[in-house]
């Protein structure tokens, strides 16, 4: 009896997409949009087809061409040629030039982005041509080129201090209102250098809460649902209007923990935490699909899983034997301590993904059941960034793509060599560190690669849970939508209504 309520209420509060009549396609997701910068808002605006970047990548992260329509690089491996895309148009009209995406670049490569961490020593405008000139050969610059944050905007977007003041792409769909935190509002370029797309209009909804977008599936208020529970999959699967698709992802659901830690401080400690983890029992309850990890790179990552790494194990016991020949043993309370300090921890979490919350519940009764007691913080994203900044962060659950760069190392160099926001806290790895830059620089072999994921593996500077699925509800109204493992398209240039 709540259900039709709730929805007309969801109606009032959130700006929904017109009627299918009007042939508005809304999208909902939990992400919030911070502002018209890509830098800063992740990657809606490419998925809404809003903003493109000069090199695109497929459902396998293999690299095509986009805004740039063909790439060579020196025979010294220093400079870098990305021919632009002739008769490509911004959403103002202007053209796409060398110079608005050599202006557009050097933007990003003063923000917080991938591109501070390319050697990069000059980015050009030479004839059609935009040139990127390296401090040292960067065989990963054209992957990088295609993380959402190198997204082209027009220079009239930009202001002087280049803050972004307007949202002007060349993508498909042309940015007709802004609200953020939670509305985008499109429609149709019609100069579109691919060919106009079939959709008048598209919309996206940013809904923090999973229900609330279970129910705008199942009530017909959004087209394409993303990032559903697993309670709301079950539902939906039995509505006759929507179609619910999985594909799996290169992201994994990790545990950050804090390595300068007395409690995290040696990798005995950090086994005897991983052995507590019933991952298989987590997943089949919380995300209820087979998504035990393993390792830290799921099959996904081709090149990357090394299926003769030895599976992550659960075994409480020997958890509880590796921390008391670490040192720790039961206080009065049955909660581990060592010199005088008990193992008690904060673990801090987020609710834009409906899974961690409830994973987060889970580990603190497993870790509970070892002797460890956890206090669970489900607060915003952006605070895991800013405790670890400050050294506050203990441990954090979240998730995280491998695949905003199509090749791996560009997440590897953010968050390990040697550490990041969301990566790495207090890990020290000298021969790691060289190994993903020459990666970076020359490409790698298939012995490299296996070599940096049996190193994350011996070493755990974070702890791998579970490797994810992405699962979207499709209203059975519209065809062509895709569900990309490498989270870069929804299909909207090519998708259209059929009812």
């Amino acid at each position: 009896m709540l259900r039709l309520p709730l929805v007309a209420l969801l109606t009032a509060l959130i700006p929904m997409a017109a009627s299918a009549d009007e042939k508005v396609l809304n999208v909902a997701a939990p992400f919030e949009i911070k502002s018209a910068d890509p830098v800063l808002s992740g990657d809606i605006f490419l998925k809404m087809d809003v903003v493109e970047t000069l090199v695109n990548a497929d459902a396998s992260g293999r690299l095509l061409p986009g805004l740039s329509d063909g790439w060579k690089v020196s025979g010294d491996n220093l400079a870098w040629r990305f021919h632009i895309r002739p008769g490509v148009k911004f959403h103002d009209g202007s053209p796409l030039t060398a110079e608005a995406a050599a202006n557009a670049l050097n933007w990003s490569v003063k923000k917080e982005g991938v591109l501070t961490k390319a050697p990069i020593a000059s980015i050009v405008a030479e004839g059609e041509d935009v040139v990127i000139s390296l401090s040292k050969p960067f065989a990963a610059l054209p992957a990088f080129l295609a993380e959402y944050r190198t997204g082209i905007l027009a220079p009239a977007a930009y202001a002087a201090d280049g803050t972004v003041t307007a949202l002007i792409g060349t993508g498909a769909f042309r940015a007709t209102k802004l609200q953020p935190p939670m509305n985008l509002e499109a429609e149709r370029f019609d100069a579109y250098w691919a060919g106009a797309p079939k959709l008048q209009a598209v919309q996206y909804s940013g809904v923090s809460r999973s229900e609330t977008r279970a129910l705008m599936a199942e009530a017909g208020d959004a087209e394409v649902v993303v990032n559903l529970d697993p309670a709301s999959v079950s539902r939906l699967k039995a509505v006759d209007t929507v179609d619910v698709e999985s594909v799996s992802l290169p992201r994994l659901l990790l545990l950050k923990i804090n390595l300068a830690s007395p409690f995290f401080d040696t990798v005995e400690e950090r086994k005897a935490l991983s052995l507590a983890i019933d991952r298989a029992g987590l997943a089949q309850a919380v995300l209820r699909y087979p998504a035990a990890a393993t390792q830290m790179f799921p099959p996904a990552m081709a090149g990357w899983h090394d299926a003769a790494l030895a599976p992550l194990a659960y075994d409480a016991a020997a958890a509880k034997t590796a921390f008391a020949e670490a040192g720790w043993t039961p206080g009065p309370d049955g909660v581990l301590q060592k010199d005088g300090q008990r193992f008690e921890v904060e673990l801090l979490t987020y609710p834009d993904r409906p899974e961690l919350p409830l994973t987060a519940a889970v580990l603190e009764q497993l870790f509970r059941d070892v002797g460890i007691a956890v206090t669970i913080n489900s607060t915003n994203s952006s605070e895991i960034p800013a405790k670890h900044a400050a050294g506050t962060l203990q441990m954090a659950l979240f998730a995280r793509n491998f695949a905003l760069v199509p090749d791996p190392i560009g997440t590897l160099m953010q968050d390990y060599a040697p550490n990041g926001d969301w990566g790495a806290m207090g890990w020290r790895n000298a021969d790691f560190t060289a190994a993903v830059q020459k990666m970076a620089a020359d490409g790698g072999t298939p012995a490299e690669r296996a070599a940096l994921a049996a190193t994350l593996h011996a070493e755990m500077p974070v702890i791998p849970i579970a490797w994810y699925q992405q699962t979207a509800a499709i209203s059975k109204k519209v065809k062509g939508i895709v569900i990309d493992p490498y989270e870069r398209t929804l299909g909207l240039k090519s998708a259209e209504f059929v009812q």
